[in-house]
């Protein structure tokens, strides 16, 4: 079946079963791209899936508010918090296939929703023994290695599951939808669950916070994000969830499973250009703007922290958008498809050569504005592309890599910043936009990439 599989890229496979649309006309397509949104809100099983991740989102930042601030008390030492980040960052990295072929395997919704639940006894747990003040580092770093494992299963899973409650044409503004209430959850959550630590610890000495209750409530509120998520996904009812690729999973075996999925990947020429410009943008951004940006802002620009916030802020902003005209902006063209994803993606890098070029921290946040749109808006595309060009039964493996693109190589991306940005700032982001460029370019020349975009025929 593998064989099977990886020797017939699309369009000649066609994804999903619902591809009827050789012989659809203008008219047709015209109004098959225009999916409203109030249509998506109408399904049952949209409406848990948005409540669900909203919740789950907005415990998630009272969590990662919560553990680096707990490390800082404990031992007073930043190289102590991002060993007990990056400790989660490598189980999440190592174990993406093989959430991907479990997702396969047992259906998005399973692996959701018993990943939530061992995340809420994870975060749990902490808050029981910060609040008890018997919390010491190795529990940290042991939750972080447990929590990083569960979250493998979980990412690769929460990408798959929404072909599976929405219609092929209902699928970028889906992926806006999810994802744009994603993005407003990530502004609003750091806020609140600052301000609740704040309040809650307020008299008590810095030493005293090992023990406070404010930090304790912030990994409660997370645990209960995570129990409330997995109601959601409980109430949810999805025809014919177990069908997709089951037999095929169990009968290959894991490794078999795996193997699969990269084999498809690999006979796909546009595919395997898809990933290689998705790994590309990951690590010419994550790093940069991780490490690179608070350099700049420390050393160049006369805001100092201030310059770091608007510059954060700009980008976060301007994904937002980037999201909203994804889902509300026409179905991009068959013939224009992969010229326009292209162009948009030049645009990041772009951004990123102004930001290394910039003398004041307007410019760099006008620039970053400009990347976060172009981001925003190409994730949704591109996800999307993705999800209509695979069939049922890969959909988890194809994410799957589609996530360690992106979460898995952060590691790598930001360690080659730290490396880069001390000898030469500038050169950092004009180098990485530079090599944006010519990823972009090599991609035109296939063939394949050209015309990529028969994939998103309806």
């Amino acid at each position: 079946m593998s064989q099977a599989i990886a020797t017939k890229p699309p369009p000649a496979v066609q994804p999903r079963d619902r591809l009827a649309s050789a012989a659809a006309t203008p008219t047709e397509d015209h109004q098959l791209a225009q999916p409203a949104t109030p249509s998506l809100l109408q399904s049952r099983n949209v409406r848990l899936r948005l409540i669900g991740g909203l919740i789950s989102v907005l415990g998630d930042q009272f969590y990662m508010i919560a553990l680096p601030w707990l490390v800082l008390q404990l031992t007073g030492s930043a190289l102590a918090v991002g060993a007990v980040l990056a400790l989660a960052g490598v189980p999440r990295a190592l174990l993406m296939l093989v959430g991907g072929a479990l997702t396969d395997r047992f259906s998005p919704r399973r692996v959701m929703l018993y990943s939530n639940y061992l995340r809420a006894a994870i975060v749990g747990l902490m808050a029981v023994l910060v609040a008890t003040g018997s919390v010491q580092l190795w529990m940290l770093y042991a939750m972080a290695l447990l929590f990083g494992t569960v979250d493998a299963f979980f990412y690769p899973a929460a990408q798959a599951i929404l072909p599976q409650i929405v219609t092929k044409e209902q699928l970028q503004a889906g992926n806006a939808l999810l994802m744009g209430s994603t993005q407003v959850a990530t502004f609003v959550g750091p806020v609140l669950a600052g301000a609740t630590i704040v309040l809650l610890d307020s008299g008590q000495s810095s030493r005293a916070t090992t023990d406070g209750l404010g930090i304790s409530v912030a990994f409660a509120i997370d645990a209960l994000g995570f129990v409330a998520a997995a109601l959601t996904l409980a109430l949810m009812r999805i025809e014919g969830e177990n069908g997709n690729g089951a037999g095929a999973t169990r009968s290959s075996g894991m490794l078999g499973a795996i193997r699969e999925g990269l084999s498809y990947v690999w006979n796909d020429p546009a595919l395997r250009v898809f990933f290689v410009i998705c790994a590309a943008v990951n690590v010419l951004i994550t790093g940069p703007f991780a490490v690179g940006v608070p350099v700049l802002a420390n050393y160049r620009f006369v805001e100092g922290a201030g310059a770091f916030g608007i510059i954060m802020s700009a980008f976060g902003g301007g994904t937002l958008v980037g999201i909203v005209l994804a889902g509300m902006l026409p179905k991009l063209p068959e013939r224009h498809f992969a010229l326009a994803m292209l162009t948009v993606t030049a645009v990041v890098g772009l951004g990123e050569a102004l930001i290394g070029l910039s003398q004041t921290a307007m410019v760099a946040a006008a620039s970053a504005l400009l990347i976060g749109v172009a981001v925003g808006y190409i994730n949704i595309v591109f996800i999307t592309w993705i999800q209509r060009r695979t069939p049922d039964a890969l959909i988890g493996r194809m994410m799957s890599l589609l996530m360690f693109a992106s979460v898995g190589l952060a590691p790598v991306s930001m360690a080659l910043a730290g490396a880069l940005v001390d000898l030469y700032p500038t050169g950092l982001f004009v180098g990485a936009g530079v090599l944006l460029g010519v990823v972009i370019v090599a991609s035109w020349l296939s063939p394949a990439v050209r015309s990529m975009g028969a994939a998103m025929s309806d």
